[in-house]
């Protein structure tokens, strides 16, 4: 799966393999998760610190739950890999970034091209973001 994975990051990549989020606190061990639709990403808060994987699963393209568990995730504190998996399209890649998502792996292969062109069609957003970027009434107004 690392193989496949489009990653925005420096470090080396997580190959352990992701628990679900209901048998991660029993597994002292586990330093990968995968969060379901209908999982609480708020369940993994007290374990952020021991997490270097946190996988998020769409398995349709409309499902935008996972969109969520990631600002969840990263608006309190988590700073290890946050992977998008399953039916992740080109169009939602810079959506995706924007909530914190620094990792693909999409059921239908994606270049590293294509992802690039994706990231730069909308340098500038509305919504406050989570990767860094200033929103426009931002720029706007100091």
């Amino acid at each position: 799966m690392v193989e496949d994975c489009l990653r925005y990051r420096n470090d080396d990549p997580v190959t352990d393999p992701a628990v679900t989020v209901d048998s991660f606190a029993d597994q002292t061990n586990a330093t990968a998760v995968r969060i379901e639709p209908g999982d609480d990403a708020r369940a993994l808060l007290p374990h952020l610190s021991r997490i270097a994987l946190v996988e998020v699963n769409f398995p349709t393209y409309g499902d935008g739950r996972g969109y969520s568990a990631a600002r969840i995730l990263r608006e309190h504190g988590y700073a290890g890999e946050l992977r998008a998996v399953g039916d992740v399209l080109l169009d939602q890649l810079s959506h995706m970034r924007r909530c914190g998502f620094d990792s693909f792996a999409p059921a239908h292969p994606i270049t590293a091209e294509a992802a690039d062109k994706a990231f730069a069609t909308w340098p500038d957003v509305y919504q406050k973001t989570v990767d860094g970027r200033a929103p426009i009434w931002a720029k706007r107004h100091g």
